[in-house]
């Protein structure tokens, strides 16, 4: 399934950004969706996940109480509201696609192109 991933920019901190990642192919309402990041000279990390059905979802503990993740089946789009912003914050963002456990991180097999989230004053 091909992703495509949009929505970062520059803001500063305490602001907010939404992130989309969406697909023009029907199968992508039969994946989970996980939201990663990337920042220089760091490894990539998991950031959230939802299930297929948007029943279940999944955040890294740095995230949590700042960042929604949900999902829209009519528009075939996961979004990422990102609240509360913070420097660390900054990185490229990646959304990829996985059939099996939502907090199975090393199996999502399928990767959008990155979008840039930069959180400066």
């Amino acid at each position: 399934v091909q992703l495509q991933a949009s929505g970062g920019g520059l803001v500063q901190p305490g602001d907010s950004l939404r992130l989309s990642c969406a697909s023009s192919e029907r199968a992508f309402s039969r994946y989970h969706i996980g939201w990663f990041r990337q920042a220089p000279g760091k490894e990539r990390e998991f950031v959230a996940a939802i299930s297929m059905r948007g029943s279940v979802t999944d955040y890294r503990d740095s995230v949590k109480g700042r960042f929604i993740i949900s999902r829209d089946h009519a528009k075939n789009t996961v979004y990422l509201q990102m609240n509360s912003l913070k420097p660390e914050d900054t990185a490229v963002y990646y959304c990829a696609a996985s059939n099996y456990d939502i907090t199975a991180y090393d199996e999502y097999d399928y990767w959008g192109q990155g979008t840039q989230v930069t959180v400066s004053s």
